[in-house]
C-alpha cells in the first residue's frame, strides 16, 4: 500500500508539478530550491539583465526618433512593417510578451517554484482580469487583450464576457459575490482596489513561507512599494476626485507589513489630511523627496503623476542595488522581476510618447531615466 501511495504522489499533474508538489503547495509546505537551481536562475537572470534597456543601456533608446526605429532597437531580429498606428499597438503587445517570457524563463529554472515567484508573474493576470471584467460590465463588443502566461494562467479569458465561466474554480471566484457592489461610475476603481488588496495580501503571505535569508530585500522593497502605492492613491484620489480621508481609506491596500502595526502606516495616514497646495506642510513627511518641487514665487500643488514616477524610479533603483547582493537567494529573483517590469514600463512609455510625436529624450526625461 505504501508503494502505491508513493507512486501516486510522484505522478505528474497537468500543471507540470507532481501531485506531491501540489499537495505540499496546498499545505503551505514548499520544497526549498537547491543551490543548482538557484545558481542557474542567477546566471540566466544576469544574462537577461545584460541585454535589457536598463542602466547605461537606456541611452540606446535615445536613437529612436519614430516607432519603427524603436522597433528595430528592441527587436532587431523581428521588426514589423506596419503603419504607425498599428505598429504602436503591436509593439506594446510584443514589449509585454518580451518581459513575460523573460520572467517565465527564470521561473522555469525551479522544479517547484516558490509561491512568491508565481504570484509576481501573475501580476499580469490580475491586471488583465480587471480590464476583462470592466469591459464585460460596460458591454463592450470586443474582448480586451491579455498576456499569455501559459501553464501559470488560471483565468479562462477565452470565456469572456462570461465572467462566471472565467473565474469559477479559481482564487478569483470570490469576485462573483462582489459584482453587485461595483458602482457604475467608479466600477474600475473599486475593482482595482479589491484586486490590489487581494494581490498584495497574497504576496505578503507568500513571503512568510520563505526563510529569512531568502526574503530580506524582497520584504523591504515590498513593504515600501505598498506604502508608496497607497500614498500615490491618496494623492490621486484627493487631487482628481476630491475625496475626503474616510472615503480615500476605502481604496487603500490594508496589508499589515509588520506585526503589531496598523495596516496603514503613519506616512499614509498623514498624507490623508496635508493641504495639497502648501509645500511646507509636507516637510516632515517620509516620502517628501518624491513630491514635485516648490518654485519660489509660483503657485504649488501636489502633482500625483510626478510622485508616481519618482516612486517608481526609487523602487527600480532599490531592486538594482539589491540584485547582486545575495546572488543565490530568492531576493535576486524578486529584484530581477521588478527590474524587468520597470524596463517594460520604460519601453511602453517611450513607444506611446513617439506615437504622440514626442522625442525619446522627452519621454525618458519625464520618467526620470534620461542618461
Amino acid at each position: 500500500m505504501m508503494l502505491e501511495l508513493h507512486r501516486k504522489l510522484t505522478l505528474q499533474g497537468k500543471s507540470g508539478l507532481s501531485v506531491k508538489q501540489g499537495l505540499l503547495r496546498k499545505l503551505g509546505l514548499h520544497s526549498k530550491p537547491g543551490m543548482g537551481e538557484r545558481s542557474y536562475a542567477y546566471a540566466k537572470a544576469c544574462g537577461i539583465i545584460g541585454k535589457s534597456f536598463t542602466g547605461k543601456r537606456v541611452k540606446l533608446l535615445e536613437n529612436a526618433a519614430k516607432l519603427s526605429e524603436l522597433d528595430r532597437i528592441v527587436f532587431p531580429l523581428g521588426t514589423r512593417n506596419l503603419p504607425e498606428k498599428e505598429l504602436l499597438l503591436d509593439l506594446e503587445d510584443r514589449i509585454a510578451e518580451r518581459a513575460v517570457n523573460s520572467i517565465i524563463s527564470i521561473v522555469k529554472c525551479f522544479s517547484s517554484p516558490p509561491e512568491l515567484l508565481i504570484l509576481l508573474l501573475r501580476s499580469y493576470e490580475y491586471a488583465d482580469l480587471r480590464n476583462a471584467i470592466v469591459a464585460a460590465m460596460q458591454n463592450e463588443r470586443t474582448a480586451p487583450g491579455h498576456t499569455d502566461l501559459g501553464k501559470y494562467q488560471t483565468v479562462r479569458f477565452k470565456k469572456w464576457p462570461d465572467v462566471k465561466a472565467m473565474v469559477e474554480g479559481t482564487e478569483f471566484e470570490f469576485l462573483l459575490n462582489k459584482r453587485g457592489a461595483f458602482g457604475k461610475s467608479q466600477e474600475n476603481m473599486q475593482l482595482e482596489t479589491i484586486l490590489d488588496r487581494h494581490y498584495y495580501n497574497a504576496l505578503w503571505k507568500s513571503l512568510s513561507l520563505l526563510g529569512k535569508s531568502d526574503k530580506q530585500a524582497a520584504e523591504n522593497i515590498l513593504s515600501q512599494e505598498i506604502s508608496l502605492r497607497n500614498s500615490s492613491w491618496v494623492l490621486r484620489l484627493r487631487t482628481y476626485y476630491g475625496m475626503q480621508s474616510e472615503e480615500v481609506k476605502l481604496h487603500l491596500i490594508d496589508t499589515p507589513v509588520k506585526e503589531g502595526e496598523s495596516s496603514l502606516p503613519n506616512e499614509v495616514i498623514h498624507c490623508l489630511d496635508f493641504p495639497l497646495d502648501d509645500y511646507s506642510a509636507w516637510s516632515s513627511w517620509r516620502w517628501k523627496k518624491f513630491l514635485n518641487h516648490d518654485a519660489e514665487g509660483r503657485f504649488w500643488h501636489v502633482n500625483p503623476r510626478y510622485f508616481q514616477n519618482a516612486a517608481s524610479i526609487y523602487l527600480y533603483r532599490l531592486a538594482c542595488s539589491n540584485f547582486h547582493m545575495r546572488p543565490f537567494s530568492l531576493d535576486t529573483v524578486f529584484c530581477f522581476f521588478k527590474i524587468k517590469q520597470f524596463e517594460e514600463d520604460i519601453l511602453t512609455s517611450n513607444a506611446e510618447g513617439l506615437g504622440m510625436g514626442l522625442t525619446s529624450n522627452d519621454t525618458l526625461g519625464a520618467l526620470g531615466v534620461a542618461p
